[in-house]
């Protein structure tokens, strides 16, 4: 008996080292996010070990297990007429509220999903319950993009499929269909959906034979840059749940393709070292000294090597993609963006990203709200469903539904 109780205890203090971690004060609900955040590492520790013995491809498992789990999940939309369509050969859900009498045309919101270009779907209850809420909120015609995942295809084949989703819903007489008023629509997407939310939304100002273009964009915590991986915010969050740097560093390897022995270069920024020819014209485009405010530089120093390895730009062209990192797009690109929201959270390693973009937007001339957010972490909007329900979700969900009805 005496050896079950020391083997309990010791089990038990296993658990707690594994479970706990050290997080800022103002971090909202800490025990639970540190609940969700052992649990996804032990998946996914699980998951790599099945790489390992080459069963399966890790990100493959991984958003098996994501779905198999989210099956359990019941989430009611009664009011909300939910029904899937294929847009230029690219899944979607289109959600619309019911037509009322005498009512005039919808506004309309197009959502690309988040999960690092690899994970999640629009049809898991996270994002079929955001997107319901939304359209029924906003009683507005919700499309939320079901474009291909990581390893099933790479980059830039996520943001065709987004681009393709998109240009295909802003036909006037896809519109029509959708009742949808064609001035009043928005772009909008969380994490790697508001990299792709972004990207789309540059790319649209720019062809000249689009009728109908997107009134605003809203960016929710949006990761838009691989120049840098050691801005303030990833320096100061590199452990944080949900997403530690390393891991937004494999995600980015993921999605270009690439090769996981490059992570610990691209960590110190080798690949855009003085000595990287190609990296030099867009340096100032991401210069963190001048484009964050000083309460987010805080004591920081910037991480800038005098020679790196060029080699792998050459090997990842798609670093230096604005289609990849909108962030470093040209200011006559930015000039074209409309009205403008971004989401960011405190905790977060990107929240830098969207401060950044924010403040490019606003030197070019765009409207732009920054909505910024002390005690949240990245992911949070999405975690309002029991048992991974977050007070931080309903607070950052209720402001971003707010912006949207007031602006759209």
């Amino acid at each position: 008996m005496r050896a079950a109780w020391v083997l309990l205890t010791a089990l038990a203090a296993l658990s707690a080292y594994y479970v706990y971690l050290p997080l800022p004060g103002t971090v909202s609900d800490p025990w639970k996010l540190m609940l969700l955040d052992a649990t996804f590492r032990a998946v996914q520790q699980t998951c790599h070990l099945i790489h390992y013995l080459r069963l399966s491809h890790h990100l493959i498992v991984l958003n098996y297990l994501i779905c198999t789990f989210d099956k359990l999940k019941s989430v009611s939309s009664e009011d909300i007429n939910i029904t899937d369509a294929v847009f230029d050969g690219v899944e979607v859900r289109v959600f619309e509220p019911p037509a009322k009498r005498d009512e005039g045309l919808k506004r309309s919101v197009v959502y690309i999903h988040g999960g690092g270009w690899a994970l999640a779907s629009a049809r898991t209850s996270l994002y079929n319950n955001l997107c319901r809420i939304m359209a029924e909120s906003l009683n507005a015609v919700v499309v939320s993009v079901e474009y291909r995942l990581v390893p099933e295809v790479c980059f830039p084949e996520q943001f065709h499929d987004a681009l393709r989703a998109t240009k295909h819903f802003l036909q006037p007489d896809v519109l029509a269909e959708y009742s949808v008023d064609p001035s009043r629509i928005a772009i909008s997407g969380d994490s790697a959906g508001g990299n792709l939310a972004a990207a789309v939304c540059q790319q649209l100002s720019k062809d000249e034979h689009l009728t109908i273009r997107p009134k605003l964009q809203a960016l929710i915590y949006p990761v838009l840059q691989a120049f840098d991986f050691n801005t303030p915010s990833y320096q100061q969050n590199m452990n944080m749940p949900v997403l530690p740097r390393y891991v937004m560093i494999n995600y980015w390897i993921d999605y270009f393709n690439g090769n996981y022995d490059l992570a610990h270069s691209l960590l110190i920024n080798n690949h855009t070292a003085l000595d990287v020819g190609q990296a030099l014209s867009f340096r100032g485009r991401l210069n963190w000294t001048s484009l964050l405010p000083s309460s987010f530089k805080k004591n920081y120093k910037p991480v800038i090597q005098t020679t790196g390895r060029a080699e792998i730009i050459q090997e990842l062209p798609a670093l230096l993609d604005v289609r990849a990192v909108p962030l470093l797009a040209e200011n006559e690109t930015l000039q074209l963006q409309p009205k403008t929201y971004i989401l960011t959270c405190e905790n977060d390693v990107l929240r830098d990203d969207g401060v950044m973009y924010a403040k490019r937007l606003e030197n070019a001339g765009v409207e732009v709200t920054l909505d910024h957010f002390d005690d949240c972490f990245h992911g949070c909007m999405i975690f309002t469903i029991w048992p991974t329900d977050f007070s931080a979700g309903v607070q950052t969900r209720s402001s971003y539904i707010k912006w949207l009805d007031e602006n759209l």
